[in-house]
């Protein structure tokens, strides 16, 4: 009997690095900065004090490096839940398996994620160029529905609070709730906290219509006006409810930092998001260096 996982599960490229992301054990740190666009990559490592490893593959590019004595990797996931399932599974896999063996190690290394992404606003009150923190997380795709996971308490609690606020209307999926645990980073109180939205998709999944309609047009609407727990329903995006869920059933810490560039509920969009997008970067950066 074996415990080596097959060629087909854990699958490695010929120099055996891990298949989709492209990279060896050494070359990531434990904690892992995701970010969308494989063009911020570099805005986020130029404010490293020096970069060990620049790896780039399909749209995951990634960068190892220092800032101070704290080693950080910078990877980008593309859009969606679909590509954070492979970032997140094959970063555990560069710390919890041996690749050369493909035996799930004793002893697992916990991760620290921070997501470093850019979101829709959905109260009126939280204006473009905002950070928000997420503190929980609803998603609106189906990915955690793949894994078989155990549900705190909390999560139930906000489960339980959603649907009975729903009861009356008709919700395009069947949703998901992760609550993550954060790493040891202080984000400041002047930092809004939220629930964050997560849905698959940028169009008709956030409500959007083009020329193709939107099955539920009037749901952002519905939903602004949701609590648990005195907090609301801040912003909306793609990653971040994976994210977390996938954080908690692999044992790892998650946070999700997005800059808001629109406001849904007002119409308004942030014309010099870029300015936004480094500010974000800037300031994450700083509360890690003095966490």
């Amino acid at each position: 009997m074996t415990n080596e996982i097959l060629d087909s599960e854990l699958v490695l490229n010929p120099d055996g690095s891990i298949y989709h992301l492209g990279l060896q054990p050494e070359q990531v740190a434990t904690t892992i900065l995701t970010v969308g666009d494989p063009g911020r990559v570099p805005l986020v490592s130029k404010h490293f004090d020096r970069i060990e490893h620049k790896v780039s593959k399909r749209e995951f590019v990634t960068h190892t490096g220092f800032i101070g004595k704290k080693r950080l990797t910078v990877v980008s996931t593309g859009i969606g839940p679909d590509n954070i399932d492979i970032v997140v599974n094959e970063m555990d896999a560069l710390h919890n398996i041996n690749l050369k063996s493909r035996r799930i190690k004793t002893h697992p290394v916990q991760l620290n994620f921070i997501r470093i992404g850019t979101s829709g606003g959905m109260q009126p009150d939280i204006e473009p160029g905002q950070i928000v923190a997420s503190r929980f997380a609803i998603g609106m795709d189906n990915l955690l529905y793949y894994y078989n996971r155990k549900i705190s308490d909390k999560e139930l609690e906000l489960e339980e609070a959603f649907y009975d606020f729903c009861e009356d209307i008709h919700l395009p999926v069947k949703t998901y709730f992760a609550i993550p645990q954060w790493p040891n980073i202080n984000i400041p109180p002047e930092v809004k906290q939220g629930i964050t939205l997560t849905c698959p998709g940028f169009y008709g999944p956030q409500s959007r219509s083009l020329r193709a309609s939107a099955k539920s047009p009037h749901l952002l609407d519905f939903l602004v006006n949701f609590k648990h727990d005195s907090l609301a329903i801040t912003n909306l995006e793609m990653e971040s409810a994976a994210i977390f869920g996938l954080a908690n059933l692999l044992g790892h810490r998650a946070l999700a930092l997005n800059t808001i560039l629109a406001n849904r509920i007002k119409g308004t969009f942030l014309s010099d998001y870029q300015s936004a997008v480094e500010n974000l970067i800037r300031q994450t950066l700083d509360w890690i260096d003095a966490s």
